[in-house]
């Protein structure tokens, strides 16, 4: 995650409302599924054969993925940064993945700093075409160490939803579109450079864009994007019933790649468990961890490593990511 929210150039989108009030009624849909299920009936697929519910995330898959991303790590320096070979590594690793899952994948390349880099793109070919729901993490760490936690962590996240999209065959209402974006660390330019890419007409058709931006934090707090109403129930509704309260990323604003999409009039929302701010008493009370310190000692640097995450706070996150991709498809 970047330090501040750089300039973006704006679209002008002439379909926001048409997004928001699809979302809405997708809201109501899910809620609607959620009180059939509390009073014992059985939620039917519907007539697109999208199951109801998402299917749980292993986060021991996770977990070995992003052990993986560290041992790409260390034998490329010791990082995955933008412009380094350990960047290119990890998309490698991730596009065969999902070209064996059987995804459409490609990868659009782009300049920063003199330096060429890569986003992967992955679209899942069976469901709807009409509108799309995409799902996002930057790839990219720091030069100063692996980046683990910051962003391996929702990178892993969201390629293990995308591997439970192909297993489970799923053929949704929307189309799925997933992506790992590349030199995020300086300044979303990779994101940015995808949504700049997309003529409007494209770019009306994004219903939502959900970004997942360190998930596993060792002093997790649990935090939801509250930047569309819509979307921020789907996540909120869902960590309720686990007993899990959040409250709303603040930390995020305008520094993670969900700002080169809202920017462009595109809705958005993620979910997140912190960074390099403070966790208060109250907060500590609330999930546990340690008060007066950060989310994350070892944000953006060399300690960014497999020992700096929170198995529990990748697990409820992760599941959290193919929650929000199954309900707000179908």
């Amino acid at each position: 995650m970047i330090r501040r929210h750089q300039p973006i150039r704006r679209h002008l989108s002439v379909h926001g409302h048409q997004r928001r009030a699809a979302l809405a009624a997708s809201v109501s849909a899910v809620l609607a599924l959620t009180l059939l299920s509390a009073s014992g009936a059985q939620a039917s697929p519907d007539r697109t054969g999208a199951a109801a519910e998402a299917p749980d995330i292993s986060v021991a898959d996770v977990q070995q993925d992003l052990k993986d991303l560290q041992v790409l790590a260390a034998a490329n320096g010791g990082n995955r940064a933008h412009g380094r070979p350990g960047y290119r590594a990890s998309l490698d690793y991730l596009k065969k993945k999902l070209d064996t899952a059987g995804f459409t994948t490609s990868i659009q390349s782009f300049t920063s700093g003199g330096t060429t880099g890569y986003n992967l793109i992955a679209d899942w070919p069976k469901g709807g075409t009409g509108s799309t729901v995409m799902t996002g993490a930057h790839l990219d760490s720091v030069r100063s160490g692996p980046g683990i936690n910051d962003n391996g962590s929702g990178s892993a996240g969201i390629l293990e939803t995308a591997l439970a999209v192909a297993k489970a065959d799923l053929a949704p209402a929307r189309h799925l579109r997933f992506a790992w974006w590349g030199a995020e660390e300086q300044g979303m330019v990779g994101s940015r450079n995808y949504v700049n890419s997309l003529p409007q007409s494209e770019l009306g058709k994004i219903d939502a864009y959900l970004n997942f931006d360190m998930i596993g934090s060792p002093n997790a707090g649990h935090f939801v994007y509250n930047d569309d109403a819509s979307i921020e129930a789907v996540f909120k509704d869902w960590f309720a019933a686990k007993g899990v309260a959040t409250e709303p990323s603040t930390e995020t604003a305008g520094r993670s790649d969900h700002a080169s999409f809202k920017d462009a009039g595109v809705t958005v929302g993620g979910s997140f468990t912190g960074a390099g701010a403070i966790k208060t008493q109250a907060q500590a009370r609330k999930w546990g961890g340690t008060a007066g310190r950060a989310y994350d000692q070892c944000y953006h640097s060399a300690c960014d490593t497999t020992t700096n995450i929170d198995a529990k706070a990748l697990d409820l996150h992760s599941d959290a990511v193919a929650h929000a991709v199954w309900q707000l498809s179908s």
